[in-house]
């Protein structure tokens, strides 16, 4: 074993020598690399995150024909930096009549719920925190902290703007968690296991895009969603409710959400890449040919992993920077109605249709689940343009005509 082959356990097997070489006890050893591990881990998550600041910002100039930051550093790379530094030397404002111990809890639990999903997120085969066998669920589980901090942020404010906007993101995020939910189970069913790591690994052959694209459209809307950011940003209707439920931050707190918002979206994008883009591997079989095997060395896995992660958020960003925001009972109705309908008949069309086409070969079990995916989209076109109609015509007759001469 070398590290650039198994680089964690490398390090691990380090350690335990150097700690035990000092006379540390085995199971504060085993303490101290966990410990070790997750420091390492979150300041990776950090680092990434003041990476993204720059390459959203970059990204969204390019969208709207500007520069972007350019001024200090090269490229305009040491910004983030200057930003972070006037956050933190900015005046810390708490409401006088604020909850005070929940209003300072609340921007700490949002980057709490999203750097605790990097403990299951695997940037290579043998570069990740936890392999557990029940992931998918951890994920949602993870997810819900980010909803208590928006829900404890807007209530202890003590600013009704502040709390009406927290109530319509909750609204938000708890609706489309729904069709979300029953999306992760159709990885589940494709690879008979909730683990990252036995998803990404049922992959190697062929990518569940493929086999599910329309699911991996529902995940991608639902998890934009999820993040409140455009067309669903309701966290962001300055026009309506000052900035919503974080209005009253200021300084390195009101940081704290911007970052975790921002880090979030790379997760998701990350989390799409692994669900159904075959995470690190899915190369199609290639690692098995002789000649490309440093495609399973870890370094190389994991930027692979990082590639599609920065894609799918490169996707989401393309989204917000496009589209304008959508009116919440319009949102709230396209979920209810249209999407956790239609995620729930893909889910028993893929659950039925797994089971009867398994035993056939590969590539006719790939056209069987994607034509059925076909004939889905079809479907669904037609009902609403089959609706379309009707109320169009439903509208005609309560118009007025106009009068002849």
């Amino acid at each position: 074993m070398t590290f650039w082959n198994d680089p964690i356990n490398f390090i691990a097997n380090w350690l335990t020598g150097l700690l035990t070489g000092w006379g540390v006890p085995d199971l504060w050893a085993t303490i101290i690399e966990y410990a070790l591990g997750i420091t390492a881990l979150i300041v990776f998550a950090m680092v990434l995150d003041i990476l993204l600041v720059w390459v959203e910002r970059k990204v969204v100039a390019r969208f709207q024909d500007r520069l972007g930051p350019n001024r200090i550093g090269p490229f305009g790379l040491i910004q983030p930096f200057a930003d972070i530094i006037k956050l933190v030397i900015k005046e810390d404002i708490t409401p006088a009549n604020a909850d005070k111990v929940v209003y300072n809890i609340a921007p700490v639990l949002a980057a709490t719920s999203v750097i605790s999903l990097w403990a299951i997120l695997p940037l290579s085969s043998r570069i990740f925190g936890v392999d557990m066998n029940v992931a998918l669920l951890y994920l949602v589980a993870a997810g819900a902290l980010g909803t208590l901090a928006i829900i404890m942020a807007g209530w202890s404010s003590n600013n009704k703007y502040a709390l009406i906007g927290a109530f319509r993101m909750v609204a938000n995020m708890v609706s489309y968690e729904i069709p979300m939910v029953i999306i992760l189970l159709i990885p589940t069913i494709l690879a008979d296991t909730m683990s990252v790591q036995g998803i990404t690994q049922a992959q190697s052959g062929i990518w569940f895009a493929i086999l599910s694209p329309l699911g991996f459209i529902i995940f991608f809307i639902s998890a934009i969603a999820e993040l409140g950011r455009s067309p669903f940003d309701l966290i962001e209707a300055e026009s309506e409710l000052t900035a919503g439920f974080n209005v009253e931050y200021s300084g390195m707190k009101f940081g704290w959400f911007f970052a975790s918002e921002l880090l979030h979206a790379f997760t998701f994008g990350g989390f799409m890449a692994v669900l159904f883009f075959g995470g690190y591997g899915g190369f199609f079989g290639l690692e098995k040919v002789a000649g490309f095997g440093w495609l399973t060395n870890p370094f190389v896995e994991s930027a692979v992993f990082l590639a599609k992660a920065m894609f799918g958020y490169w996707a989401i960003m393309w989204v917000k920077y496009s589209m304008p925001r959508v009116r919440i009972d319009h949102m709230l109705a396209f979920n209810w109605k249209f999407l956790v309908p239609l995620s729930l008949a893909l889910l028993v069309t893929t659950a039925i249709l797994h089971k009867l086409l398994i035993v056939l070969p590969t590539w006719q079990y790939a056209v069987g689940m994607f034509a059925s995916n076909v004939v889905i989209i079809t479907g669904t076109i037609e009902i609403l343009r089959a609706h379309g109609r009707k109320q169009r015509k439903a509208e005609e007759k309560l118009s007025p005509q106009p009068v002849k001469n």
